[in-house]
């Protein structure tokens, strides 16, 4: 009797799929993307090293689950290098998850997709979660007490975020972000025009010192030649008293001669 041979076991192994994009756009309008990109640009700017900044960058905080992802509008993570990634894979970073998020709002956002993405956050590890408003000039925060996200209590418009050191003031008319120093946060357009008015300034500075010190060099040689001119006119004094002089004692001899003669 002829024995059959018993199929082996099939091991899946295809790789998981961490898509890079789900082909929707970072934004829906020209405000929304504005904000997204103020807010990424400079907090890049203010944080030199060992701090990632991104934007609308796929999160994915558990490994073997592609499903569980959200790409915040901006989010930071502390303790981690700058450079490319075509996702975030918090596996891949040290088991970091991003600190701090901003969700920045448009027309199409509901009430229902904030409360989702404020769940996912205070799920996988977020600290402060920012939801800006640039209709209305408004932004909600929430801040990990315990184990959740809570809201905070916004009595003043001026808010200060204690993971970034920024502050974020709400107005009527505008919505404003500032560095520690209290610099405004800028559009890169901004930036390159600040960055030539310092150039025009340095110039400017650079050309007040240059005529600055000419006109002390000037003044120097005016001095010198002021004091080579009284030296001069003294010597031409000394020289004139000392030919008086003189002149007066040949005058004195001539006298002292003539009367010599008249008594011979």
């Amino acid at each position: 009797m002829q024995q059959k041979l018993a199929t082996p076991p099939t091991t899946d192994i295809t790789p998981t799929i961490y898509p890079e994009s789900d082909g929707q756009p970072m934004a829906d309008n020209t405000l929304q993307f504005d904000t997204i990109v103020k807010i990424k640009t400079n907090l890049d700017i203010l944080f030199k090293e060992d701090v990632f900044v991104a934007g609308d960058l796929f999160w994915y905080p558990v490994k073997g689950n592609p499903k569980k992802v959200l790409a915040p509008d901006v989010m930071v993570a502390f303790s981690r290098p700058k450079g490319y990634r075509s996702s975030y894979k918090q596996w891949e970073e040290e088991g970091i998850a991003p600190a701090v998020v901003f969700e920045v709002l448009s027309n199409s956002n509901s009430a229902k997709e904030m409360v989702r993405k404020g769940l996912f956050y205070q799920k996988y590890g977020v600290e402060e979660f920012i939801i800006v408003d640039p209709y209305q000039n408004e932004i909600s925060v929430y801040t990990r007490q315990d184990d959740a996200l809570t809201p905070l209590d916004l009595v003043s418009n001026i808010w200060k975020s204690e993971k970034l050191g920024i502050t974020i003031e709400t107005a009527a008319d505008q919505l404003s972000f500032f560095y520690p120093d209290g610099q405004p946060f800028l559009m890169p357009e901004e930036w390159e025009a600040a960055k030539e008015q310092e150039r025009v300034q340095k110039e400017e500075a650079l050309k007040r010192e240059e005529q600055e010190r000419t006109q002390k060099e000037e003044a120097l040689k005016r001095e010198e030649q002021e004091r080579t001119q009284k030296e001069e006119a003294l010597k031409r004094e000394e020289q004139e008293r000392l030919e008086k002089e003189q002149a007066q004692a040949e005058l004195e001899q001539l006298k002292v001669e003539l009367a010599r003669l008249k008594k011979k």
